[in-house]
């Protein structure tokens, strides 16, 4: 577990975000994802240089994610479709918010930007770092992936580049939809790590 990683950055989302400014046009200098500059990771967590994010999937190269859990005030969890767009695992289903830390961000800095923008919601709480762990499926995809959990009392409005359908589900539910639909490969591995942490495994 990484101590520093709980300690949440001093940046309020009303400052950085005008009542009349949409999430999802935050950050209008990587209008294309694939130019979106990362701080490339070793198997150490430490940060070996930048690049292009488009570049460094391409190439295999390691960098860092975040997945944010996020749930309404029933408890339902929020799962939603990927778009067909998506530089990785474009349509599949996923049970987190979340996505790429820019190069110089944070973890909590990213779990809130993405929980936020893909949610569609301003005035967040920030979300509660719970463990972090390197995902890697051995064919180049491998990123240092921070977990988080958020409850989003809000009326959620998904960014339509990033989210083709959203629902907010039962446990009883998901249980049911993991054996039916297609699911992103980290957020499965995400989930099952989750439950075994809450299991005290």
């Amino acid at each position: 577990m990484n101590p520093a990683a709980r300690n949440p950055a001093d940046r309020n989302p009303a400052d950085r975000n005008p009542p009349d400014e949409n999430p999802a046009d935050r950050n209008p200098v990587y209008r294309n994802p694939a130019d979106e500059i990362l701080d490339i990771v070793d198997e150490h967590d430490r940060v070996v240089g930048r690049r292009p994010r488009g570049e460094a999937y391409a190439l295999g190269l390691r960098h860092r994610c975040v997945f944010v859990q996020a749930r309404d005030a029933a408890g339902r969890l929020f799962v939603h479709r990927r778009t067909a767009t998506k530089l990785v695992f474009p349509s599949l289903y996923d049970l987190f918010v979340g996505g790429v830390v820019g190069a110089g961000e944070s973890y909590d800095e990213a779990a809130l930007r993405e929980a936020e923008e893909e949610l569609g919601v301003r005035g967040l709480p920030r979300p509660v770092f719970l463990f972090k762990f390197l995902y890697d499926d051995g064919a180049g995809k491998s990123w240092w992936s921070a977990v988080y959990e958020v409850r989003c009392e809000l009326p959620v409005r998904p960014q339509v580049e990033e989210v083709q359908w959203y629902g907010f589900l039962s446990e009883e539910e998901v249980g049911r939809r993991l054996g039916e639909w297609e699911w992103v490969p980290d957020g499965l591995a995400a989930h099952e790590r989750l439950r075994a942490f809450r299991a005290g495994d």
